[in-house]
This record gives structure tokens, sequence and C-alpha cells, in this order.
């Protein structure tokens, strides 16, 4: 079964958000990262990048497919997990820790209440 931990958001194409300060970290759920197995590269964007709403901003690609990865909410891009370059199997390790994709502020913070909560995410997944 899928680690999914409360406190979080969630979107249905398996993303997750948390909220630290003016911030959201965003990375890929438990669930996701099972999916894709063995996760050997992504393609990190640009600090500074503007991505819109559902905007495509990487592509994790494991030994079973490609992925992009989504922007759940317009912003711009504070901060790119750089180790991810050298270690992408931190995805798989940590997904909610130290495999964190971006940081970024959003455009609209009332927009996460159309988000799902940890318990809406489990729901859907099983």
């Amino acid at each position: 079964m899928s680690e999914v931990p409360e406190g979080l958001y969630y979107t249905k194409e398996h993303e997750w958000m948390r909220i630290e300060g003016d911030e959201i970290v965003i990375g890929i759920t438990d669930h996701a990262q099972n999916a894709l197995t063995d996760i050997v590269y992504i393609e990190l964007p640009e600090e500074g990048t503007q991505l819109e709403d559902m905007g495509e901003f990487a592509i994790v690609e494991s030994v079973k497919s490609a992925s992009p990865i989504f922007a759940p909410l317009a912003g711009t891009i504070t901060a790119v997990n750089d180790e991810l370059e050298d270690t992408p199997e931190l995805m798989n390790e940590s997904p909610y820790g130290d495999g964190w994709i971006i940081k970024m502020t959003i455009d609209n913070l009332a927009a996460l209440d159309g988000m799902m909560s940890s318990t809406d995410y489990q729901k859907m997944i099983e």
C-alpha cells in the first residue's frame, strides 16, 4: 500500500504539494514512484520559470516509461532540487522528503482549496 501523508495536498496526476511559508514544494507521490519503478533520469526546469495552471515542468524517465510532471497551480519556480540530476532515485527512496522536485510561489493561494486531501487521494488510488 502506498504512503499518503496527511497535511499535504494531492492531484489526480499524482503530484503532492506542501506549504512552506509563502512557497509550495512539489513532488510525485509514493504511488506514482511505485508505478514508474526505478527512476533513472529527470529533466528539470529552470529556476524563475513561470508556470501556467497544469503546465508541464519536468519529465521523469524510469526503466519503464517517461512521464510528464505538471504544476498543479500557476506560479513561479523559486528553487529546483538539483540533487535529482545526479541521484534521480531519490524520488523512489524519499518521494515526500529528499525527492522533492521544485519549490514555487503560487499566484492564487486559495486555489489549494481545490486540491485533494490525503483521504481523498487514498480513496482515488485504492
